[in-house]
Parts: structure tokens; sequence; C-alpha cells
């Protein structure tokens, strides 16, 4: 079902497919070069993507609930769940990161030690400016992913474009 790229390969197809329709998001690129989503992520543009390491995942779950409204997605089996809602507080337990949301918040329970890496997007989807934090497998395959939010004129919040532009720095560290 997967195919098999080299780097540079898949990083020279990501680029033509964008060249092509710059609209596209990562898991259609992903679907038509039957590819995970990770790896495409991680082959986008350098001024589209910044890839940080996995374990600082749960720093960055534990900062999150202080950015205010985002929207949190996870995909299954051609599903998307999404929910527009601060990203609750969590704590470690029994091998998880346990989400403690409240009403109309998202609730869980993260596999953290899963995720091989962790990407910083910035690319606009449907038009607009748009940022997300994806947390990927080893494999590529997507865990979940925090979009930034938007007020009621869709406009992203800019403290959060800060918030997530301070985490680009992690990268160099």
């Amino acid at each position: 079902m997967f195919t098999h790229y080299s780097q540079t390969e898949l990083k020279t197809r990501v680029a033509d497919i964008l060249q092509q329709n710059d609209k596209l998001h990562a898991g259609a690129i992903a679907e038509q070069l039957q590819v995970t989503e990770g790896e495409v992520v991680l082959s986008l543009p350098s001024e589209l993507v910044v890839p940080l390491v996995g374990h600082l995942a749960q720093s960055i779950v534990e900062a999150l609930p202080s950015w205010g409204v985002v929207t949190t997605i996870v995909h299954s089996m051609g599903s998307i769940f999404e929910v527009k809602a601060p990203f609750p507080k969590g704590k470690l337990a029994r091998g998880y990161y346990n989400l403690i949301g409240k009403d109309g918040e998202l609730h869980g329970h993260l596999r953290l030690d899963l995720v091989e890496y962790i990407a910083l997007v910035s690319k606009p989807f449907m038009g607009q400016e748009s940022y997300f934090i994806g947390f990927f497998a080893a494999k590529g395959e997507c865990v979940f992913k925090v979009y930034l939010g938007r007020d009621k004129q869709r406009n992203l919040y800019p403290h959060q474009i800060e918030k997530f532009q301070q985490l680009k720095l992690l990268a160099n560290q």
C-alpha cells in the first residue's frame, strides 16, 4: 500500500505537487503519493515546517491550555474528529497523559511516548493563513494535530501565533 521514496525524491515530489496546487493539505498529498502524512509534512519546503523531537510532546501539551481556544483534530479510518475549545490540562498516570477537560472540551488519554516527532507547520489552508502542531508516530502516522484558533471574524489569535513562533526556537536547542 505504501510507496518508498528516498528523502530527496519525496521532497522533490511534494514540491512538484505543491507547485501545481499549493492548496492541497498534507493528507491529500500523502494519499496521492501513497506515503504517510508525517512523511509528507517532513518533506514540505523548509519555510513551511519546523521539525521538533518527540520528547518535547509533554512540555508542548502542558503549555497548550494557556493558549485559549484551539482546534484539535484526530483522523481515524478516513473520519475526522474536531474539537474547538481550549486544550485541556492533563497529568501522567498509568502510561498515559490523561486529558482532564471540562464539559465541552476534549477528554482522552494520550500515549506521548509514541510521539516520535512534532512538526510546526505554517501553510495556508483553504485560502487562509494557517498554523498547526502535528504530533507523529515513528512511521509517520499522525497521532493528532492542534490548529491555532480563530476569532468570530476568522482571524487567527495574534498571541497564539507568537507562542507558535516561540516553539520554533526549540528546534535550535
